[in-house]
């Protein structure tokens, strides 16, 4: 039985799940969700998908699971890939797990919505406000990738799947020209884009109905 996520293009939170699946191998199928239209608010949708309105929402066997990082890890301990090893990788794992969607993706995917995605420009000083914020989670990760090829050391593991998120979005998206000011993270970048499965998110999820970006 394959897996069905049900997903959007332009989230990342979806992205880290979808490129999971992909680069392990897995059978599954992408199912577009109408963000922009309000889905995911819908009484009904939040009833039978998720009580949280959020994308993603992995779906198998009769079982509907969110949460990327939750997910994430239960895909890893369900096919023995890309899961960390001993109680000091799981320990490492939970840690950037959090960080991640607490402060990288948590502040990265808001500046990105408020850099392009909200009908009207947002305030300067709130976006200049989120931007610093991306800024020191990225150094945070920037400096801690600086002596190593993933995030736990010399493998991948879900902790670069979580991270990996909204990373390769496009610049005019993000506001954040990653190449010119985080080398270690974007050497990280390209090591993980050269994983076997990678493929940018609009091309590994090209369906439901995304917030358009403003230009």
């Amino acid at each position: 039985m394959a897996y069905r996520l049900h997903c959007v293009g332009a989230s990342g939170n979806s992205f880290k799940v979808a490129l999971f699946l992909n680069c392990a191998g897995l059978d599954w199928e992408p199912i577009g969700v109408d963000f922009a239209g309000g889905q995911t608010r819908d009484p009904a949708w939040r009833t039978a998908m998720n009580g949280m309105g959020e994308v993603p929402v992995l779906e198998f066997d009769g079982r509907r699971m969110s949460q990327s990082g939750a997910i994430l890890t239960w895909l890893a301990e369900t096919h023995g890939m890309f899961c960390p090893v001993g109680a000091e990788e799981k320990f490492e794992t939970l840690r950037w797990l959090l960080f991640d969607n607490h402060k990288f993706t948590g502040n990265f995917a808001a500046h990105r919505i408020l850099q392009s995605m909200m009908p009207e420009p947002a305030h300067p000083t709130v976006l200049a406000y989120m931007r610093s914020r991306v800024e020191g989670a990225f150094s945070i990760v920037d400096k801690h990738l600086a002596n190593r090829s993933f995030m736990l050391g010399d493998r991948p593991t879900i902790v670069d799947f979580s991270l990996a998120g909204y990373v390769y979005y496009p610049t005019e998206e993000t506001g954040f020209d990653i190449a010119a000011a985080f080398p270690a993270l974007n050497k990280w970048r390209e090591r993980v884009a050269s994983l076997p499965g990678w493929k940018l998110p609009y091309e590994l999820m090209p369906v439901g109905n995304s917030l358009p970006v403003r230009r």
